[in-house]
């Protein structure tokens, strides 16, 4: 097993990481660069990104019990044209590093823009929905800040937020601070996830 993700692909699996369903009428998704539409021209800063990651990470915040340790997997894909669709799934995990419960979703939309810049919009399970602006720091680090957050009647309230996502040596480690219930803006998330597949 890797160390960094805590899990490996079975002997067997398909390289795909999603059901492909035949009667679509147009070409689905792909996280697997040897398979389905070319990437656009302008997702090609994001190409390090593509791919199915999977690993661990902690949960902290003034306002809960924790720190709690997580599971998640992250799926950039695309589909030829040019934004990365995104689906982060995540799972509590036990000190012994057991499944607990299902933990955090959201889904969402990298757009790479011409003069460099990235708009990623993001809705979380919660009742959430953020835009972010951000830009590449580097070749494989990209930075995020919120320019707005909605979230429904129900949803907790959050100010802002930033990320920070880099990949280095194969792994996709980045760190998510909040603003939020009354707190300052400091760390909430941070996971280091090793590619899966893609």
């Amino acid at each position: 097993m890797s160390a960094a993700a805590g899990f490996e692909p079975a002997p067997d699996a398909p390289a795909r990481n999603r059901p492909r369903y035949e009667d679509l009428p147009i070409p689905d998704d792909t996280a697997n660069l040897r398979e389905g539409p070319d990437l656009h021209p302008l997702c090609a800063g994001l190409l390090p990104l593509v791919g199915v990651w999977r690993g661990r990470g902690e949960v902290v915040y003034p306002t809960i019990d924790g720190p709690y340790a997580f599971g998640q997997q992250i799926v950039f894909a695309h589909d030829g044209r040019p934004f990365l669709s995104y689906e982060a799934r995540a799972w509590l995990l036990d000190a012994n590093g057991e499944v607990v419960r299902p933990a955090a979703r959201e889904t969402g939309f990298w757009r790479p823009q011409e003069d460099g810049t990235l708009e990623v919009l993001l809705v979380h399970a919660t009742g959430i929905s953020e835009v972010y602006y951000g830009r590449a720091l580097t070749l494989t680090s990209w930075e995020l800040a919120t320019d707005a957050v909605v979230r429904t009647a129900s949803a907790k309230e959050v100010v802002s937020a930033t990320r920070l996502y880099g990949v280095v040596e194969g792994t996709l480690a980045y760190v998510d601070e909040r603003e939020m219930v009354g707190q300052p803006r400091q760390p909430h998330l941070s996971a280091q996830l090793a590619r899966y597949a893609g």
